[in-house]
């Protein structure tokens, strides 16, 4: 059989690196778990900062109003409707406002998936028993998630909580023909977008009841900033988890005023998305999902490595590990920090019985020979 051909390294975008500040003794291929923030965005959030701490009451007075802005920039940004956003500090809290607002009954289940992310999924146990479905990382499209979710759904399933792009295998889940079906049957959706602004031109998901995505992520924003989008026919029963002296106001100010906090974040998280678009946002988005494929196509050359399905367009793909390999937490966190310990390699190892999985992300700081290097270390590094 004829060797397939190597995949072609995609080029340096121009610029890329100089606008963060990374560690240049760490190969950074993990922007999908934290995100990293670029100077300029650094330099905005310095710049509120030294302005709370110069006149602490008229910062703190006069929040609530710059909050609006920020939040109407971030909504011409996202096309989103700036009365059905709130700023939020992350995903895990996104979950919990949204279940907060859902009625539940005795004996109503929530149906989540295997791929949700560990805290939001948590999120709902708290609140109904759930039921989980096993989305074989091979299934080859939408279409195969769609059915597998549709049939895992009982006469008791109230809520929907969904990946809008899931974190270990890069894929999207919350397709709109899955949302439209599960309106249909009387679901109230949630989706999780933790990796859709920035990634996907329309990041929020249409038809969803409620929608939560971090902005620090791909959106270039300050760590801690988060959006809940909420549909209208919910938003008056969104309360906040903590009550505030803003709780009389309402879906959106009640969810984001939090009396003496650090609002820097928030407030500059437009110059993110605006940083996006000046680099050129659809540039962006092909340059760094050629940079993931690139990497995911050189690990699933390795012996024992299997390549994935994958949405296209992501900056984020992931393979499976050879067999025995990561098949517990416990053992992917062990793998994922001796990657990081011994080979100064940063990348998300996820767990799965029979093998686990590693994912790979693209940024506009990464360059093809850091995925070569991983590609050049893993097959030794394994087989100790």
């Amino acid at each position: 059989m004829t060797e397939p051909a190597a995949p072609t390294a995609p080029t340096a975008f121009p610029g890329g690196d100089a606008l963060f500040r990374l560690d240049p003794g760490v190969t950074h291929l993990n922007h999908g778990s934290y995100g990293a923030v670029p100077v300029p965005v650094q330099e905005a959030q310095a710049a509120l900062r030294a302005e709370a701490h110069a006149d602490p009451d008229a910062f703190f007075n006069g929040v609530g109003d710059r909050l609006d802005g920020a939040r109407g920039r971030i909504a011409a940004r996202l096309g989103a409707d700036p009365e059905g956003i709130a700023f939020i500090s992350n995903a895990t809290e996104g979950a919990n406002l949204a279940l907060d607002a859902v009625p539940l009954a005795e004996g109503d289940e929530i149906l989540v998936t295997d791929h949700g992310y560990g805290t939001v999924t948590a999120a709902a146990a708290r609140r109904a028993p759930v039921t989980t479905v096993a989305l074989d990382p091979h299934l080859p499209d939408e279409d195969a998630v769609r059915e597998a979710v549709l049939a895992a759904l009982t006469p008791r399933t109230k809520v929907a909580l969904l990946d809008h792009v899931s974190s270990p295998t890069a894929r999207l889940v919350a397709s709109p023909r899955l949302l439209a079906d599960l309106a249909a049957r009387g679901i109230t959706t949630v989706v999780d977008g933790a990796h859709t602004p920035g990634t996907l031109a329309g990041p929020i998901a249409a038809g969803a009841d409620f929608w939560f995505g971090n902005l620090h992520k791909w959106g270039y924003a300050p760590s801690g900033s988060a959006l809940l989008a909420v549909a209208p026919a919910h938003r008056a029963r969104v309360r906040a988890l903590v009550p505030s002296w803003e709780d009389h106001r309402g879906f959106p100010r009640s969810v984001e005023y939090r009396a003496t906090a650090d609002y820097t974040g928030w407030l500059a998280a437009p110059e993110g998305l605006d940083l996006l678009e000046r680099l050129g946002a659809a540039r962006v988005r092909a340059h760094n999902s050629a940079l993931a494929g690139y990497g995911a196509d050189l690990l699933a050359r390795l012996p024992g490595f299997t390549a994935l399905p994958h949405t296209p367009g992501l900056p984020m793909r992931s393979v499976l590990l050879p067999p025995g390999t990561a098949e517990t937490q416990e053992a992917a966190r062990a793998l994922r920090e001796e990657l990081a310990a011994k080979l100064r390699i940063r990348v998300l190892v996820w767990p799965r019985p029979g093998g686990g999985g590693l994912r790979v992300c693209g940024q506009v700081y990464n360059h093809p020979g850091e995925y070569e290097r991983l590609a050049a270390a893993l097959p030794a590094f394994l087989a100790r």
